[in-house]
C-alpha cells in the first residue's frame, strides 16, 4: 500500500468513526426527548460495546446504532456475531443492577441515515 492511499484510508476510518459518534449522540438526544434518560454512553464491559442504555420507566433499553447512507443499508450492518455480543455485554450490565437478570429489558436498533434522520426498530433483537 502507498502512503497516499494508506492516508486516505486513515482519513476515512477517522471520518465514519466522527460520523459513528455524530450519529450516536443524534441518537441519544432523540431518547431523551422522547422522555428516556440516556443512563450509559458506550458501555464496554468484557462481551463488548453498548452504544447506548437508556431508561423507558422502569425498563432499560439497549440501543445499536448504526449509520449509512440509508436505512436499509444501515440495518443491514447488523451481524449475528454483534447481536451475540450485544446480548453478552447486556447480561453482564444487568448483573449491577438492583433487580439484576430480572429487570425489564428491551435491545433496540436504531438507524441512521446520510440526512440525520433517526428510525428506531424497538425490541429488535427479542421475540
Amino acid at each position: 500500500m502507498t502512503a497516499a492511499r494508506g492516508a486516505n484510508a486513515a482519513l476515512a476510518g477517522a471520518r465514519g468513526h466522527c460520523a459513528g459518534l455524530a450519529a450516536e449522540a443524534a441518537v441519544a438526544a432523540h431518547y431523551q426527548r422522547g422522555g428516556c434518560p440516556v443512563v450509559a454512553r458506550r458501555w464496554r464491559g468484557a462481551g463488548g460495546e453498548i452504544d447506548l442504555i437508556a431508561r423507558d420507566g422502569r425498563t432499560l433499553v439497549f440501543v445499536e446504532v448504526k449509520r449509512s447512507r440509508d436505512f436499509a443499508r444501515a440495518a443491514t450492518r447488523v451481524t449475528a456475531r454483534q447481536i451475540a455480543r450485544i446480548f453478552a455485554s447486556a447480561s453482564e450490565f444487568l448483573a449491577g443492577q438492583p433487580d439484576g437478570q430480572d429487570s425489564d429489558v428491551r435491545l433496540d436498533l436504531a438507524l441512521v441515515n446520510a440526512s440525520g434522520e433517526i428510525s428506531v426498530m424497538h425490541n429488535a433483537f427479542g421475540p
